[in-house]
């Protein structure tokens, strides 16, 4: 292995010595990870609890009473399920009436096992995208161990089988939505100067059933600076097209709405911070993330939701106007827009705790009413059917198992269906919502889930989770797996609710982006404080967790405040922030983080890429990083890198590389629960023996 070289003693490296390490299926980058797992498996694999953790981590994953969550369709409830005799799982179909009853009857629509068997390929199902209104002819997605790039191949779900000569697009990263049976709107690689740098797709095509990629017919087209290019079908209850268009995304956070007509494209007067959310009642619906005048005396404020009148819309939608909605108050932020055939159902988030409300539009003007669900929980909805008024709403928090309610909103009646049972023993904790405060004076909001009677003298090992970017709300939920391998060992656990996050609406998001990254980080610190400083825990007991942006953010604080943490599990990361850009989607988030090519950007990611502060002459908590090889979206060279380093450097870490999985860095329930006693049998060791 190459040696330390020029970054000994230097913060930031003139020269990378492992950069061969970012070449993802390499021989001798593979040889480093699997070696590097056979030194980590030796270890933690035989600690004797890790059999323990791994048997009741997959108990809990493969357990036959999970609530089997469902999508609603006009032909049936779909549902995808894994178990030990399926383990790459079943696509399959069951009625409203016996899924409300103890044991549903399941029609199987897709064995995958049985596919990946006869194809001698390693499939993993990515959903599935269906036509309305009658729901027959679907696209299902397929992905190579777990990866973004997919396969999409026509199913007919009344003779259950793919469609002969159907439509088959070989494997992309790519979108493609149904306009009419023999009509698809395509984007992906469609050959040279077809990708943006970010490695999407940013050209849309048209694709007639019976031709081949070659022949379809180009509608859009994006830049190469692009983050993506995809289209949309603006389609109402009854299935009817009211339009179709495309969806520009300029970075991230910011797109370009544009209308496919017959002339060519129509750019819409939409704010780059939006997202069109439906049709219902005859209107169209527009969530915006900044404050908004699209006309003189008519404003409104960032987390909104507008709605055009539909004919006024399709007439000229720059004359159209827009009227309110939904306008979120000083803690609150959207979380979810859904449309039943005639209600509109929001869920929102109160002080990270969730309402929901359905909207009609009567009299030219919107009514709500409150949907009767438990207060003080985290709420989802988790299915809506178009052919009738019903949803569903799963509730849970971090000690009560979840529970799936359907809603009838004809009667506006909420009847609870299915509970999952507990799977560990949670009477002998509570959760409690906290503030730390931040360096620059910001309160920053965080769940702490203890043990009733903890000794508040800092002795009670406890790990802290966060994320905090791209405008992603950290909401309380309920975890079999760390309940039962952390929490029920007399454990507590800590989630913060950091700017860059979406918990108070698009403002708290963006109060962290770009120059202001390190706000998130220091938010993260000082939560952590705050749980030193209250006796909760203390620097021997304290952990820090998250994967991907909040990889970043774990490796941030091992980074700035190595004294403050005794473990730090970080997962599928984002670690070498001066070169994010050339790896893996990395060029798709310089919206959140900034250009490092840039010289005044990339002095601020300077000041905190952890890959660079890895360094001589300074101690580091033993770290745990997880990736995946086959994580095409965060590239494993990241977690790569940071191992090799920490060795370059003599430190003690341990890295785990799971050949498949994806961004998940877990294909399959089995690869999950080794996943899961990996980590807490790793956080056991460094923080409660």
């Amino acid at each position: 292995m190459a040696g330390l070289g020029s970054i000994a003693g230097a913060e930031v490296a003139q020269e990378d010595p492992f950069i061969w390490l970012e070449e993802i299926e390499g021989e001798k980058a593979l040889a480093w990870a699997r070696a590097e797992n056979a030194k980590t498996f030796g270890v933690l694999e035989a600690d004797p609890r890790f059999a323990v953790f791994r048997d009741r981590a997959l108990d809990i994953l493969q357990a036959q009473d999970r609530i089997p969550v469902v999508s609603i369709q006009a032909n049936g409830l779909y549902n995808f399920w894994q178990d030990q005799s399926h383990v790459r799982g079943l696509w399959r179909r069951t009625t409203m009436e016996s899924y409300q009853g103890a044991q549903p009857e399941w029609e199987t629509m897709l064995d995958i096992d049985a596919l990946a068997k006869a194809e001698n390929a390693n499939w993993v199902f990515k959903g599935a995208n269906c036509l309305a209104p009658d729901y027959r002819r679907c696209l299902v997605v397929l992905s190579d161990g777990g990866k973004d790039a997919s396969v999409l191949r026509e199913f007919d779900t009344v003779e259950k089988r793919f469609v002969d000569g159907g439509f088959n697009l070989p494997e992309s990263k790519q979108n493609a939505t149904w306009v009419d049976q023999d009509t698809l709107l395509v984007s992906r690689d469609w050959g040279p100067g077809t990708m943006t740098k970010s490695g999407y797709p940013f050209v849309i095509k048209e694709l007639k059933r019976g031709q081949s990629l070659d022949q379809a017919r180009e509608l859009f087209r994006g830049t190469e600076g692009d983050v993506s290019t995809s289209a949309f079908v603006l389609r109402d209850g009854d299935g009817a097209v009211h339009g179709i268009g495309a969806q520009r995304a300029v970075d991230f956070f910011n797109s370009e709405y544009s209308l496919l007509t017959d002339a060519g494209p129509v750019k819409l007067p939409l704010p780059a911070k939006s997202d069109v959310s439906g049709i219902i009642d005859g209107r169209l619906l527009v969530s915006v993330r900044e404050d908004w005048t699209p006309a003189p005396g008519r404003a409104f404020k960032s987390g909104s939701l507008v709605s055009y009148d539909l004919v006024e819309w399709k007439r000229d939608p720059a004359a159209a106007q827009p009227s309110l909605v939904f306008q979120p108050g000083p803690r609150q932020t959207l979380r979810e827009v859904v449309t039943t055939k005639n209600k509109l159902i929001l869920s929102i988030l109160d002080n990270v705790l969730g309402q929901a409300f359905t909207y009609d539009y009567s009299g030219g003007a919107w009514q709500r009413t409150p949907i009767d669900l438990p207060k003080n929980s985290t709420i989802g909805i988790t299915a809506a059917s178009d052919v009738d008024d019903r949803a569903m709403f799963t509730i849970t928090d971090y000690l009560t198992p979840t529970t799936l309610s359907l809603y009838d909103g004809a009667a506006n009646k909420v009847t609870a269906i299915k509970s999952s049972p507990a799977r560990f023993d949670s009477s002998k904790h509570v959760i409690e919502q906290l503030e730390a405060v931040s360096k620059d004076s910001a309160k920053i909001p965080y769940f702490l889930v203890r043990p009733k009677d903890f000794k508040r003298d800092g002795s009670t090992p406890t790990l802290l989770y966060g994320y905090g970017g791209f405008e992603v709300s950290m909401v309380p939920n309920y975890s079999g797996t760390m309940g039962k391998l952390w929490l029920e060992q007399g454990n507590a656990y800590v989630v913060a609710n950091l700017r860059g996050g979406g918990e108070f609406g698009p403002a708290w998001h963006q109060s962290a982006q770009g120059a202001n990254k390190q706000r998130t980080w220091d938010d993260f610190i000082a939560v952590a404080e705050d749980l030193v400083k209250r006796k909760i825990s203390s620097p021997r007991r304290l952990g820090v967790i998250g994967g991907s942006q909040g990889g970043l953010l774990v490796g941030t604080a091992l980074t700035q405040r190595p004294d403050l943490f005794n473990a730090a599990i970080v997962q599928v990361p984002l670690f070498d922030m001066m070169r994010y850009h050339k790896l893996g989607a990395g060029a798709s988030w310089v919206g959140e983080y900034g250009n490092p090519e840039d010289p005044a950007q990339r002095a601020w990611i300077e000041g905190y890429s952890p890959y660079q502060k890895l360094v001589a002459g300074k101690k580091f908590p033993t770290p745990f990083f997880l990736t995946s090889t086959k994580d095409d979206r965060v590239h494993p060279a990241h977690g790569r890198k940071a191992a090799a380093r920490m060795n370059a450097l003599g430190q003690p870490y341990y890295y785990y590389e799971n050949i498949d999985g994806g961004h998940s860095a877990a294909a399959n329930l089995a690869e999950s629960a080794r996943f899961n006693a990996l980590q807490y049998v790793y956080a056991t060791r460094q923080l409660a023996d």
